[in-house]
């Protein structure tokens, strides 16, 4: 014990800068890793107030060939000021056209004041089977640019290309169209029997007919004994 005391009263100070240096390492580490959870909190902050906004097109239930432009925020922050610039990638009227059509919609003319996150709007685009060839070959650039509640800008690009449906084919019908349609059929015939247009056909079955099958169900036992008997007779004679 003694021998162990002299050890540590003769090197403490190597002991002390050896100490000195691990808690220095210690403190660099958690100041490290102190820096590094800061950054990470300032992004998962950022990115709940911030906006994306997603700009496709995807085909209509009711027939594959007709094609709606979706605009969506996608983001977990609103977007502000949502602006839109569509210009044609491919040379040809064709993609002139697309471009007139998608400018025709007014929210992607003058653009969105407030898009919230997840809010969707939607409209018609075109129909791909008119002048299909030329579509299928056709590319429109659409660019947009918002900003964040924080006042920060962005700015993305999306291509609308419909070659991309070419091939695709559907079998059967939509489940929720095909409900729908059915759900419709069903209100028309309603709204027919109702206003008179059409007439259920129906047997009336009244209280004399009652009477007449109870009195034949009676009379029948009867009736057999009289045929019974009549055999009877005629075997004999």
């Amino acid at each position: 014990m003694e021998s162990i005391l002299n050890f540590l009263n003769q090197n403490s100070g190597a002991l002390m800068a050896i100490f000195t240096a691990i808690v220095t390492l210690s403190t660099i580490v958690y100041a490290v890793l102190t820096g590094v959870l800061v950054h990470e909190t300032r992004k998962m902050r950022h990115a709940q107030t911030e906006p994306r906004v997603d700009v496709t097109y995807r085909s209509r239930d009711e027939w594959i060939a007709l094609i709606d432009i979706v605009v969506k925020n996608i983001g977990l922050g609103p977007a502000y000021d949502v602006k839109f610039e569509i210009t044609p990638l491919t040379q040809g009227e064709v993609a002139k056209k697309l471009v007139n059509e998608l400018q025709e919609r007014n929210f992607l003319k003058t653009g969105l004041n407030y898009l919230s996150p997840g809010q969707k709007i939607s409209s018609f685009f075109t129909n791909a089977s008119e002048k299909f060839d030329e579509k299928m070959t056709s590319q429109v650039l659409i660019k947009t640019s918002y900003k964040s509640s924080t006042g920060k800008k962005y700015f993305n690009e999306y291509v609308v290309d419909l070659s991309e449906i070419k091939g695709i084919e559907r079998i059967g019908e939509p489940p929720l169209y095909k409900i729908a349609k059915n759900i419709e059929a069903i209100k028309k015939d309603i709204n027919q029997f109702a206003s008179g247009f059409r007439r259920l056909k129906t047997d009336i079955y009244t209280s004399e007919d009652r009477e007449k099958v109870e009195a034949e169900r009676r009379a029948y036992p009867e009736q057999l004994k009289q045929r019974q008997q009549s055999t009877e007779l005629n075997n004999g004679s």
